[in-house]
């Protein structure tokens, strides 16, 4: 591991979102202190707030962070694609990746968002909620006549099966069986 002096500004606080991410997983946001994340970056916990000036503001960027990403990326993905079963496997395929890449984001979520402050909480469900229209969107253009309450459950739902991979495992075949089992739920619709 490279020393404080010799991490870029960038690099070290990137490092300190990896590990607060793993830490917040495993040990819950308030089972992990200031002193627990600077130690594990290899710096002191107080100079954890030249970075972030709390572990409340480290949660908020991981949260409101993977929920603009997740949001641009659909958004991309839905302005790129006029078929929709193509943008159905495009969604399903961009959030499979997020899931196997990202598990840890999906717990601490899971588990820590009431932990937010009120305003990034709001943010978070805020990009959360679009996100959740590209899918309608794209499952009522797939399947038309489909009533909009029907597709969002069905957006929901492919969630849960796609954010089932912290639990489901992160090898490629857990992977693939999960995007298999998003599509043929999602074409089972019509």
């Amino acid at each position: 591991m490279a020393t404080p002096a010799a991490t870029p500004a960038g690099s070290r606080r990137e490092q300190i979102l990896t590990v607060a991410a793993q830490l917040f997983a495993r040990h819950g946001f308030h089972g992990v202190s200031i002193a627990d994340l600077g130690a594990a970056v290899g710096i002191s916990g107080p100079a954890l707030y030249r970075h972030f000036p709390g572990k409340e503001a480290l949660l908020a960027e991981l949260l409101v962070g993977i929920s603009e990403h997740l949001l641009a990326g659909g958004q991309v993905r839905a302005d790129r694609t006029a078929d929709p079963d193509e943008l159905l496997a495009a969604l399903v395929e961009f959030h499979a990746d997020f899931a196997q890449r990202e598990p840890e984001l999906i717990v601490v979520q899971d588990r820590d968002l009431a932990n937010l402050p009120t305003p990034d909480r709001r943010r978070v469900r805020r990009l959360q909620r679009t996100y959740v229209e590209i899918w309608v969107d794209a499952l009522r253009r797939a399947h038309p006549g489909l009533p909009v309450d029907a597709a969002r459950t069905a957006a929901h739902a492919t969630f849960g099966l796609l954010n089932s991979t912290p639990h489901a495992g992160r090898t490629p075949e857990a992977a693939a069986l999960l995007r298999k089992m998003a599509l043929a739920a999602l074409h089972a619709l019509s």
